[in-house]
């Protein structure tokens, strides 16, 4: 275990020190997703399915690396992409980050592709009990602003119980 561990963080450092060597090209998509719904399932499959075309996905724990700067690297990647996708899912509204990806998304008035995993799209709200720590009145509006413009946005609804994953990751592929 520890040496597999090992290895993992190798591979990484190395993948970092190419990473800073050569210039990124832009994004063809950016995957918002939130991860513990959704990472090793739709979001997963969606960016492996993506690499086989040959076009250039960006979703945050494959093409991130150690020292990355969090925030730097994603509004980065947000600027410079062509599509995003954002996956809604039962715990998506919970998470800071998703919104605050989806936000600026949204304000660089990308063309965004709502899809909703195991939710429909009028249980999405924000949050106004904390949850996201400290912030102000205008972030919280912001983030109801974003919700509300990719939740009445044309999408893909799937029910991960009954549907078929890869019948969605395909139909979507079709559209971009």
């Amino acid at each position: 275990m520890h040496g597999a561990l090992v290895k993992k963080f190798g591979r990484r450092v190395l993948c970092y020190q190419r990473s800073t060597q050569t210039q990124a090209r832009p994004w063809d998509v950016f995957i918002n997703h939130r991860g513990i719904d959704t990472k090793r399932s739709v979001a997963g499959l969606l960016y492996d399915h993506l690499t086989l075309l040959k076009l250039h996905p960006f979703m945050d724990n494959k093409n991130m690396n150690p020292g990355d700067k969090l925030f730097e690297t994603i509004d980065s990647a947000i600027r410079n992409c062509k599509v995003g996708i954002a996956i809604f899912s039962p715990h998506y509204c919970e998470s800071y980050f998703c919104l605050r990806e989806l936000t600026t998304l949204m304000e660089s008035e990308k063309t965004v592709i709502p899809i909703f995993v195991d939710i429909k799209p009028s249980e999405l709200r924000v949050m106004d009990n904390g949850s996201y720590g400290v912030i102000g009145v205008q972030e919280l509006q912001r983030f109801r602003w974003a919700l509300g413009k990719a939740k009445y946005t044309v999408g893909l609804t799937f029910d991960s119980y009954n549907g078929d994953t890869l019948g969605m990751i395909q139909w979507n592929n079709n559209q971009l």
